[in-house]
């Protein structure tokens, strides 16, 4: 029972989390906002909403395990299982945008900051609003320096229809009760699952709540590759993990402080770290092909065999 009420939960939290992001888009382009700027804000920060409203609901239950194991396991997943997949069905990715010097700094100083802020072993309502700055720094990035590059992320189908101020509230509300009753019944349901088998809510969070809120991003790059834009996918990835690190661990701290065993978790931080650096690593030397994707599916199978056993 658990199980079919954890796969639809799931699947509210994503349905609603995409209408949330057709409809902003809709308001957006309604009103003359530029594609850039929808891209900036909706299409990168909004395929992390899944992740943002599981994780605040598990805070504001007290769970902090599940809070923070969501969002190093849609890291992990984002950059080994989508970015894995976009480079090993992609036929040639030959971006414009020099991807190493101007968006490494963002891979690596939200995970550095993570590291930082859980030395103590909490990260506090402080350390969320710091990583909300951080968030704010990230969009002026954006605005400054990304104009050309998020251009292709809109989905023109929209700018064809007639916008309807009736029918764009009511969607947006349905998506909102999709998403926020999807996340409390993801996090109710997947503690329920933990305590049947005795695994721990890291585990749950870490694994089956992380997957399912990463099949968002998932989404977005096979649909970018269908339409010729695979390199796209890969600012939509760092763009999420911005979004995962700063949003979603910034919102469920202030909620309540989160508390973070770097002892009982360190295989899986390391795994974390281990793919920020072979992402790293893929974008300096450009290799956004099957030889990249290699590399991060032996890390996505290291993370599973390990989460399994």
């Amino acid at each position: 029972m658990d199980f079919g009420i954890f796969i639809v939960a799931m699947a509210a939290l994503i349905y609603g989390a995409d209408f949330i992001i057709k409809e902003s888009e809709r308001i957006a382009l309604h009103y003359n906002i530029s594609h850039f700027v929808i891209g900036a804000t909706l299409v990168a920060f909004g395929t992390s909403l899944p992740e943002m409203a599981a994780s605040m609901m598990a805070s504001s239950q007290g769970k902090s395990d599940m809070a923070v194991a969501n969002v190093v396991g849609s890291v992990i997943f984002n950059i080994t299982l989508v970015l894995g997949v976009v480079f090993f069905i992609s036929k040639k990715m030959v971006p414009n945008r020099d991807l190493f010097s101007l968006d490494s700094a963002w891979i690596i100083v939200p995970l550095v900051l993570f590291f930082v802020m859980v030395q103590d072993g909490v990260i506090s309502r402080v350390d969320g609003s710091l990583y909300l700055l951080l968030m704010v720094a990230y969009l002026l990035f954006l605005f400054t320096n990304s104009r050309e590059d998020l251009e292709g992320d809109i989905d023109e189908s929209l700018t064809k229809e007639k916008f309807k101020w009736g029918k764009t509230i009511v969607l947006l509300s349905i998506g909102f009760v999709l998403t926020i009753g999807g996340a409390n019944f993801v996090v109710e349901s997947g503690t329920a699952i933990a305590r049947t088998f005795g695994v721990s809510e890291w585990i749950i969070g870490i694994f089956l709540i992380a997957l399912g809120t990463s099949l968002p991003e998932l989404v977005v790059s096979l649909v970018a590759i269908k339409k010729g834009n695979a390199e796209m996918s890969i600012g939509n990835i760092i763009g999420s993990n911005v979004a995962n690190f700063s949003m979603v661990l910034g919102a469920a701290s202030l909620i309540n402080p989160l508390t973070v065993d770097l002892v009982a978790t360190k295989f899986d931080m390391f795994i974390l770290v281990a793919a920020s650096i072979t992402l790293l690593f893929i974008l300096a030397n450009k290799l956004y092909n099957k030889t990249g994707s290699i590399f991060l599916l032996v890390i996505l199978a290291l993370f599973l065999q390990n989460s399994f056993a």
